[in-house]
C-alpha cells in the first residue's frame, strides 16, 4: 500500500466518532422537558376551571381550620410559576436545537423539573380525593374550549416542527430520527381529526339559541353584600334577580333566621360577644343573642391589630371577594350595619320586590326538625307572600308542607325518577350533574331546571346553549350584563375553520421539512 493511500485513512482514523449516546441523552431530557411542560399547561386549564368553584373551597377550608384565605391567589401565583420556569425552560431547548447546539441541562435544572412534575401530580391527586367533582367540570368545560383548544393544539404542534426538522436532519442516529417523526406524524393525524370528538351545545344557529337563564341570587347578591342579609337581598334585585336563594335555620326559641354555616363564627362576631359559644351550632342561639351579632363587617376589610414588642403593629386582613374593594362608601356603611335577618324580614323584602325566594331549611339531622319545618310554613303564611313565590327545597316532611300550604311550590335536589308518583317541575341540581342532553329533554317536557353556582361566563355560556332554566350564582353583577353566550358558532362555520386550520398547519409543516434541509 502507497504513501498517497495511507494518510488519507490516517486522517479518517482521528476524526471524532459520532456521540449518538449523547444525542440520544439530550433527546430524552428534551421529551421530559416537554413532557413537564405540557403537564403544567394542563394543570394552568384546570387551575382556571375550578376557579368557577373556588370559593366552596375558601369555606371548606375556614371550617376545618378557621383559617380563611383567597385561595385563588396562592392557586394562580404557584400554577404562574411552574408554567412560567417550564416554558422558559423548553424556549431555550428549542432556540438551542435550531442553532444546532446540545442542551446540555444543567443538574439543578433536572431536579426542579422532576420537583414539578410531583407538586403537579401532587396537586391532581388532591383534585381527584377531595374535590372529584372537579373532573366532571373539566369535561364540561372543553365544550366552551374545546374548538379553541384544537386550534391551539395544532398551532404549537405546528411550530415544533422547526426545532423537530433541524434535530432530524443532524442527528446521527437512524433509529431516532424514524421514532421521532413517525410520533410526531401520529400526534399530529390526531390533532387534524380532533373535531370529529369535539361537541358543544354552542355549535348552533342563531336562531335555535335558547333564551337566557334567569339568575339566582346565592345567598343574595355575595360578592356586592355580605351574604344572606337584607342588604344582599336588595343588591340581588338591582342585579335582575328573580330568585333569593338562601339557607333557613330556627333559633332556640323558635325564630327562623337565614344563616348558612352551622356555626356562626366565619359570618358573625360571635368569637368577640360569646366567646365561650362560638363553637355552638347556631340553632343554640335565642333570637335576642342572634341580634346582637354583626353580620356585615366580616365582608369588609376586617383587621385584627396586634402590639408587638409593645410597639410595632402588625395588621391581618379578610376579604371574601375581591369586588369588595370596588364598594362605595355608602355601601361599606351599610355592610358594616347588617344583621343576621329573620325569615320573616326576609320574605317581606321578598314580597315588596316581588321576588321569590327558595331555601334549605337547616340542619336536616336535627331532633327537633319537624317542629322546625311547622315553625317555618307558619312564617311563611303568616308574611302574606304569594306562595307560588315561595320555592321549598327541603324533603324532609315535604307532604306535611303540601298539605299546609298547597301553593308552595316544590324543587327538588334530584333528577326524575323512572316511576314518578306525580310529576316533578322544578329540579335544583349542581351543574356537574347534568348533561347537555339531560337539559334539553327536560325543558322539552316542561321542567324547569336550575343548576348551581355558577360563576363564570363560559360556564353560563355552555348552559345558555344547553337550554338551562335557571342558574344560582355568586356573580349576579357579572352575568346579568351577558347578552349573548361568549360564542356561537353555526356547525357548517366551524367545519370550515377546521379544514382551513388544518390545511395550513399541513402545508406550513412541509415547508420547514424543506427549509431546514
Amino acid at each position: 500500500m502507497g504513501p498517497g493511500t495511507a494518510q488519507p485513512r490516517a486522517h479518517l482514523a482521528q476524526l471524532p466518532e459520532p456521540d449518538i449516546r449523547g444525542e440520544q441523552y439530550d433527546c430524552s431530557w428534551f421529551f421530559f422537558l416537554f413532557c413537564v411542560f405540557l403537564f403544567t399547561l394542563v394543570w394552568l386549564y384546570f387551575a382556571i376551571i375550578i376557579l368557577n368553584d373556588l370559593h366552596n373551597f375558601n369555606e371548606f377550608i375556614f371550617r376545618e381550620s378557621k383559617l380563611w384565605l383567597d385561595w385563588s391567589l396562592v392557586l394562580l401565583i404557584a400554577t404562574a410559576v411552574l408554567i412560567s420556569y417550564s416554558s422558559a425552560l423548553l424556549v431555550l431547548a428549542l432556540c438551542l436545537q435550531l442553532c444546532g447546539q446540545p442542551l446540555k441541562l444543567h443538574w439543578v435544572h433536572k431536579i426542579l423539573l422532576i420537583l414539578t412534575v410531583l407538586v403537579v401530580a401532587a396537586a391532581f391527586t388532591g383534585l381527584g380525593i377531595k374535590w372529584a367533582e372537579e373532573w366532571k367540570s373539566a369535561h364540561i368545560s372543553l365544550q366552551a374550549t374545546g374548538p379553541f383548544l384544537h386550534i391551539g393544539a395544532v398551532g404549537g404542534m405546528t411550530l415544533l416542527a422547526w426545532p423537530l426538522a433541524s434535530f432530524i436532519y443532524h442527528t446521527r442516529s437512524t433509529g431516532l430520527r424514524v421514532s421521532l417523526l413517525l410520533v410526531y406524524c401520529a400526534a399530529m393525524i390526531a390533532l387534524y381529526l380532533a373535531p370529529l370528538g369535539i361537541t358543544s351545545p354552542c355549535i348552533m344557529e342563531e336562531k335555535q339559541l335558547p333564551p337566557k337563564p334567569a339568575l339566582v341570587g346565592h345567598r343574595g347578591a355575595p360578592m356586592l353584600a355580605p351574604e344572606n342579609t337584607l342588604m344582599s337581598l336588595r343588591k340581588a334585585v338591582d342585579c335582575d334577580v328573580q330568585v333569593f336563594e338562601t339557607d333557613v335555620m330556627v333559633s332556640a326559641d323558635g325564630v327562623p333566621f337565614l344563616m348558612h354555616d352551622e356555626e356562626l363564627t366565619r359570618t358573625t362576631n360571635v368569637q368577640a360577644v360569646f366567646p365561650e359559644r362560638a363553637a355552638l351550632n347556631s340553632t343554640a342561639f335565642n333570637w335576642t343573642d342572634l341580634q346582637q351579632l354583626d353580620a356585615g363587617s366580616w365582608f369588609l376589610e376586617v383587621r385584627k391589630v396586634l402590639r408587638v414588642a409593645g410597639e410595632e403593629w402588625v395588621h391581618f386582613e379578610r376579604k371574601p371577594f375581591p369586588t369588595v374593594q370596588s364598594l362605595s362608601p355608602a355601601d361599606r356603611q351599610e355592610a358594616a350595619e347588617q344583621k343576621i335577618p329573620s325569615l320573616g324580614q326576609a320574605l317581606e323584602a321578598a314580597k315588596e320586590s316581588n321576588l321569590s325566594i327558595m331555601f334549605d331549611l337547616r340542619p336536616e339531622n336535627h331532633s327537633d326538625y319537624q317542629n322546625f319545618v311547622n315553625i317555618t310554613l307558619e312564617v311563611i303564611l303568616q308574611s302574606g307572600i304569594p306562595l307560588q313565590q315561595v320555592l321549598w327545597l327541603p324533603d324532609g316532611f315535604r307532604e306535611d308542607v303540601k298539605q299546609q300550604a298547597p301553593g308552595v311550590q316544590h324543587v327538588y335536589g334530584r333528577k326524575r325518577l323512572e316511576n314518578e308518583k306525580e310529576p316533578i317541575l322544578h329540579v335544583n341540581l349542581p351543574y356537574q350533574d347534568m348533561s347537555s342532553e339531560e337539559i334539553r329533554q327536560y325543558r322539552q317536557d316542561n321542567i324547569s331546571v336550575n343548576l348551581y353556582v355558577v360563576n363564570q361566563p363560559w360556564l353560563f355560556s355552555v348552559l345558555w346553549c344547553s337550554g338551562v332554566s335557571s342558574v344560582t350564582t355568586n356573580a349576579c353583577q357579572v352575568l346579568k350584563e351577558m347578552k349573548h353566550p361568549i360564542w356561537l358558532l353555526p356547525s357548517s362555520t366551524y367545519f370550515v375553520i377546521w379544514i382551513v386550520v388544518d390545511c395550513f398547519s399541513f402545508l406550513i409543516i412541509i415547508w420547514a421539512f424543506v427549509l431546514m434541509k
